[in-house]
């Protein structure tokens, strides 16, 4: 019986296709490279256009080209698993698949099958360095295959093609952090040429920027994006629910930003905890006391601060205690050249060009005494969680995606199905180590590094935030352990591809924030490494990883747990707690507390106690439901203005891309009831009639996006009086819209009626 025939549902009803697979492998292998391609080019001719039953039913030949393909190019064949991670992902799934197991690879299987339709496949991956690499790795596969294969990046775009080659003197490199990328066998095209591949790597923010544009777009021309078909969205968990948050934003910029900023920074200065404002450190919420609210009065010099004409006010007032008591320094973001730069709390990577919106932004700048950005007008924005619901099919990948299966459900309507691992896992995950203080925990966590350090074993540290990064650093230098340290600070991001493959080599110490959990394989020995070097790591016990503190998210520890013991490789991980961490101080209950305080243990000594690992896993449970319910809720209100957003798009892309009869219709329409005489209605007349309807679209549209936000802001208030935010907003955002249209109808009219001379 084999391992795959002893798996219970929903994966067994995948082993008949395995079989069905492995059964045309040696067929397929005596085939010449020609015949190869040409068989993958009927197979093409045949499913263009094909439905998804269609695509089922050749999956089999699909998947078993691909597969050959793989072996004569990277001298790599599928295994099964891998098989089956690929029917998962064509089944519109996330498929969870344990680090070093081949996701990269696994993606080529469904990719490949759905470019057949010949509408488009989308690999979204987290950085440009991994849209690049892996463009040009599994480009090769689809090359001998005849399917192109093009990546985009932030402000370029390349076709592979292996017959491209860069002079030496004129190789150019792509510096992303600490990755570069050769130019070699990328070919460079325009952003369109570069869509119309049938497959096309790019990150999540690259494809949501470019719909954006296409969505403000003056002419056709300007158009980049075709058809929203099907994506496969790497570390899926990271972009669909991570950053779900985080919208897109085109920006336009608007009056330079006054002094208010620093006005209420100076304000809130004086302000205390507890005194003048509530901070619930569950939700990260702040509630204004009435002693802050006197206090504000008088510095402002106003007799109601509740009053309408000062609802802005407010407004100001909360961002900039949010600013003070929930924002912090070398935690959520840096200051690099006069400038707040934003760091991404579940990957520990900077975000450069990223602005948190609402005011926010500004009044971090304020508060730190840096320059002030001019505020914006919003263009065009979109989230994450309405981006990727465009496509007609979606499937995601990741390590860690099972803890978050309701999530991917009820939001996106993906399943969260396990890949089992090509061999058995044979790393040990130890139950954490509970300390009284962090003092002690971190004496504990250096002395234990120190004795791994010495036996030679190499480590892997995770910290939280870059303070704390810094601090283990400290300690060890204290204690004479030589290290790498690794977090979002520019001098040493840069190095990061370096110091990571690197993490695995023999005696190595890398300390690193969250930023180490994604998207590059820590392979024992270091890279390059003889075979030796690796098996003189795994005699020691493999990658030791050691966690610092527990993330408010279970995804984030099991990514930290998973940079060890990839492809059954020995390894060992451990987390060490102390009641004074965040997750602990907030959410811990009085029995633990009572528990460790009666031990009355060394500070530096732990214990191990189901209790308290029950009480941490239910803490991050909780934690996990209050984010899951606040993404809930932001979607609630972008899927008001989505709705608009989708007939306001819709209507202006049936306009920009019109021509001729089709165009004279359209605008005719628009027109029906105004006296145009026929002699004035010239194939001219309409095309500065269109132009004349975008600019006013545009603009009125633009307007209403700011319009909204402080309806939302608005409508928030409102639950004071009982009163449900949401519907609040549902209703008043619907009449606004009808406001909009009207506003648009009616000012293209008065401005061609003017053009022909009418009015």
């Amino acid at each position: 019986m084999s391992f795959l025939s002893m798996l219970g549902s929903p994966i067994k009803k995948y082993q008949k296709k395995v079989n069905i697979i492995n059964g045309l492998e040696e067929e397929i292998s005596k085939l010449t490279d020609i015949e190869l391609k040409q068989k993958s080019l009927a197979l093409k001719a045949n499913l263009t256009g094909a439905n998804k039953s269609k695509l089922d039913e050749n999956l089999p030949e699909a998947f078993a080209l691909v597969r050959e393909a793989a072996k004569r190019t990277l001298s790599q064949r599928h295994y099964d698993v891998q098989l089956i991670g690929g029917m998962i992902l064509h089944d519109n799934n996330v498929a969870e698949m344990k680090t070093g197991e081949g996701k990269t690879q696994m993606a080529t299987l469904p990719s490949y099958l759905n470019a057949l339709v010949g509408r488009g496949v989308h690999v979204v991956t987290v950085n440009d360095y991994l849209s690049g690499r892996d463009a040009v790795w599994m480009g090769q596969i689809y090359y001998l295959l005849g399917i192109s294969t093009s990546v985009i990046m932030q402000d370029k775009s390349f076709i592979y093609d292996p017959t491209h080659t860069t002079a030496d003197d004129d190789k150019k490199e792509n510096e992303t952090g600490s990755f570069k990328i050769e130019y070699e066998f990328l070919k460079p095209v325009t952003r369109k040429e570069a869509y119309e591949a049938d497959i096309t790597y790019g990150t999540n923010s690259v494809f949501g920027f470019d719909y954006l544009f296409d969505n403000i777009a003056n002419s056709k021309e300007e158009l980049r994006q075709r058809d929203h078909y099907f994506a496969i969205i790497d570390e899926a968990d990271s972009i669909l629910i991570d950053e779900s948050r985080s919208p897109l934003i085109v920006s336009q910029p608007a009056e330079e930003s006054d002094n208010v900023y620093k006005t209420f920074a100076s304000i809130v200065r004086g302000f205390k905890r507890d005194e003048h404002y509530i901070y619930d450190e569950k939700f990260k919420s702040i509630l204004i006391t009435e002693e802050g609210i006197n206090l504000a009065e008088k510095k402002l010099g106003i007799q109601n601060l509740y009053n309408n004409e000062n609802i802005k006010l407010i407004h100001h007032l909360e961002t900039a205690i949010k600013a003070q008591a929930i924002y912090h320094k070398e935690v959520d973001y840096l200051i690099k050249n006069n400038e707040v730069l934003i760091v991404d709390t579940s990957t520990g990577r900077v975000q450069p060009g990223r602005r948190w919106s609402d005011g926010i932004h500004q009044a971090i700048e304020a508060k730190e005494g840096v320059k002030i950005q001019r505020e914006s007008k919003t263009a065009a924005s979109i989230t994450y969680q309405n981006l990727f619901r465009l496509y007609e099919r979606l499937s995601g990948m990741t390590g860690t995606g099972f803890t978050s299966r309701e999530e991917f459900l009820k939001v996106y309507g993906l399943d969260v199905v396990s890949v089992p691992t090509h061999k058995p896992i044979a790393r040990k995950d130890a139950n954490d180590l509970i300390f009284m203080t962090e003092l002690g925990k971190f004496k504990a966590i250096a002395k234990k590094i120190k004795e791994l350090n010495q036996n030679g074993q190499p480590v892997l540290v995770g910290t939280i935030s870059i303070e704390k990064n810094e601090l283990l650093s400290q300690y060890l230098k204290v204690a004479g352990v030589k290290h790498n340290l690794l977090n979002a600070k520019p001098e040493l991001a840069e190095r990061e591809g370096e110091t990571i493959a690197q993490a695995g080599k023999k005696g190595a110490v890398t300390i690193a924030t969250n930023m180490a959990g994604r998207g590059v394989d820590i392979k024992l020995g270091g890279t390059p490494a003889t075979s030796e070097e690796a098996q003189e790591v795994k005699d020691l016990g493999g990658l030791y990883v050691i966690g610092t503190e527990r993330h408010d998210s279970r995804r984030v520890d099991n990514q930290l747990r998973g940079r060890s013991g990839r492809q059954g490789d020995a390894g060992e991980t451990q987390f060490y707690v102390s009641l004074e961490d965040e997750l602990m101080r907030v959410f811990a209950n009085n029995t633990i507390k009572g528990l460790m305080a009666r031990m009355n243990l060394p500070e530096d000594e732990a214990i191990q106690h189901k209790l308290v690992s029950r009480s941490l896993e239910s803490a991050q449970k909780k934690i996990e439901g209050f984010h899951f319910d606040s993404r809930k809720r932001v979607l609630e209100f972008d899927d008001v203005l989505n709705q608009q957003r989708q007939s306001i798009y819709s209507k202006r892309k049936s306009i920009l891309l019109a021509e001729g009869e089709e165009l004279k219709d359209l605008i005719d329409t628009m027109l029906t009831g105004n006296d145009i005489q026929d002699n004035k209605k010239t194939d001219d007349l309409y095309k500065i009639a269109r132009q004349l309807w975008l600019q006013v679209n545009d603009y009125y549209w633009m307007n209403h996006l700011d319009n909204m936000t402080h309806l939302q802001t608005s409508v928030n208030f409102r639950a004071i009086g009982q009163h449900d935010p949401i519907v609040e907003y549902k209703r008043e955002g619907l009449i606004a819209f009808r406001e909009l249209n009207e506003k648009i109808k009616s000012d293209f009219i008065d401005n061609v009626m003017r053009m022909v001379g009418t009015k």
